[in-house]
């Protein structure tokens, strides 16, 4: 058993699980999706580069097409689905966000078969059955944040699940076709995240992004907070990547809904509401994801 893998990838997890409350409290006093997500990824970039230039890496000394990867895994799994990720705390809360990107091996497996011809297992169809199931219950949960939200509000987060699912496997390929480590991977990636982030804010907001971006400095206490969490939770995932199979760090980092909640129920109860459902959905949801990614019993 590959016992360092197992404990990045649990790390991964806890980080995850308590950055996303910390990015709803935030927002909760004068923050936005947007803010949160450029400043996550800005304490990213800052924390890689100089770690990098303490070691004196060279990031060209790889070929320009595993540059190229991580570039556009940057732009789509870092700047794209942060955006989309923080929008659904927003809007539904952290815990049921949290829940639903937990569903990103769902589309994984599906991308494997429409892409790589890969077959469908009986296993795994009963792991999307259960995480249908999950995503149902938290449908219909109540949880989630108190003001209240719609059902529609649910397909931010899906769609980050999505484009997370199509990162990790971008970054799993590269990882085993050529000796980029983690820490040089996850640099380039997050680089080019809020090299993506600042295009769309000047895009958005034109001359007045500077006033757009002014929050409570409560707020972007909150933000650094959770951007030095998703850092170490980066780096965890990618060190993962390196030295596991997808098929056992996806798993082992889904629990992220469940540490979501735990600390929602802790720090968060008066802005967000914690079911039996919620929880009972985010259990469905994570027994469809080891279904699904988990070492297969039988074929259809």
């Amino acid at each position: 058993m590959q016992h360092d893998v197992i404990a990045l990838a649990l790390l991964t997890a806890a980080g995850w699980g308590a950055s996303d409350p910390l990015a709803k409290t935030g927002m909760e006093r004068g923050g936005t999706p947007l803010q949160v997500s450029l400043t996550v990824v800005f304490v990213s970039v800052v924390v890689y580069c100089a770690v990098l230039l303490a070691r004196g890496v060279a990031l060209f000394s790889h070929p320009y097409w595993v540059l190229g990867l991580f570039l556009a895994t940057g732009l789509t799994a870092t700047a794209i689905a942060r955006l989309l990720s923080y929008t659904g705390v927003q809007r539904v809360g952290a815990s049921i966000s949290s829940a639903t990107v937990n569903t990103r091996p769902v589309w994984a497996m599906l991308l494997a078969v429409v892409f790589l011809g890969e077959a469908v297992t009986a296993q795994g169809t009963i792991g999307i059955g259960f995480v249908v199931g999950g995503l149902v219950t938290l449908a219909f949960s109540k949880g989630g944040d108190i003001s209240g939200w719609h059902i529609r509000d649910l397909l931010f987060p899906l769609a980050a699940a999505l484009t997370f699912a199509a990162g990790n496997v971008a970054r799993r390929y590269a990882f085993t076709t050529t000796d980029i480590s983690a820490i040089e991977g996850v640099a380039i990636n997050e680089a080019a995240g809020l090299f993506g982030l600042l295009v769309y804010l000047l895009f958005r907001h034109g001359r007045d992004f500077g006033e757009f971006m002014m929050a409570p400095r409560e707020a972007y206490a909150y933000f650094v907070g959770c951007g030095l969490l998703s850092a170490l939770s980066l780096f965890t995932l990618f060190e993962a990547l390196d030295r596991g199979q997808v098929v056992l760090v996806d798993p082992l980092s889904s629990p992220t809904s469940l540490f979501a909640i735990l600390f929602t129920f802790i720090f968060l109860r008066e802005v967000e509401r914690v079911t039996k459902r919620l929880l009972l959905g985010a259990v469905l949801v994570i027994i469809g994801v080891v279904l699904i990614t988990g070492p297969q019993v039988f074929t259809l």
